[in-house]
């Protein structure tokens, strides 16, 4: 059996499972194997065929990287520095430097981006680093659900067009979702900052 039955078997299995599948597809992709780009073609796949559905199946998507990437994270954590660097090699210094002075907006932002960004770097350093997990988690949490919703959105609206036109201008697609998070993110920090204390 080869590895593109295989793969094809699994991504079957994946699309009969629903929710469930998104959810393991994107679990294993998120912490010990990786399948690049495939949890964004199941998504679009999914929500082209049952629309009403986008919300659930972007929320299950999410839930599944958040998890994965959670282990990744605790791996990582009892690996240490050495596990760091030599997953990271000549690119862990910058990933290093950016989560330790933006801890949550680093994550947001490298989790929004689609492939080839190397978001298990930043998975890595942030366990490495011992970023709290409150501050992981929801940072992973916010950027997966933004980026599954508008992948599913755009799907169940122009379906195969969606994908053809998301690879086409995936980076300018995500810049332009993580500059409307970080906006947000700004001045409800702003909002909090000025409000009255009780």
């Amino acid at each position: 059996m080869t590895l593109q039955t295989i793969r094809a078997k699994v991504l079957a299995l994946v699309a009969v499972l629903g929710g469930g599948g998104l959810f393991l597809i994107s679990f294993l992709d998120s912490s010990v194997l990786t399948f690049p780009v495939v949890n964004d073609l199941l998504l679009m796949r999914m929500c082209y065929a049952h629309p009403r559905h986008i919300a659930y199946y972007a929320l299950m998507a999410a839930l599944g990287s958040v998890a994965g990437c959670v282990v990744l994270y605790l791996i990582a954590r009892k690996g240490g520095e050495a596990f760091y660097r030599r997953r990271a090699g000549k690119r862990g210094h910058r990933a290093h430097a950016w989560i330790e002075r933006h801890a949550f907006l680093g994550t947001l932002a490298a989790a929004l981006f689609p492939p080839p960004t190397p978001f298990k770097l930043f998975v890595i350093a942030a366990g490495v680093l011992e970023v709290p997990l409150r501050t992981f988690a929801p940072a992973v949490l916010l950027a997966r659900i933004v980026r599954y919703l508008a992948i599913g959105i755009l799907a169940a609206r122009y379906g195969e067009a969606a994908a053809q036109y998301l690879g086409a201008h995936k980076l300018a697609m995500a810049a332009m979702v993580l500059g409307i998070v970080v906006l947000s993110y700004l001045l409800s920090k702003a909002f909090l900052h000025n409000a009255p204390r009780a």
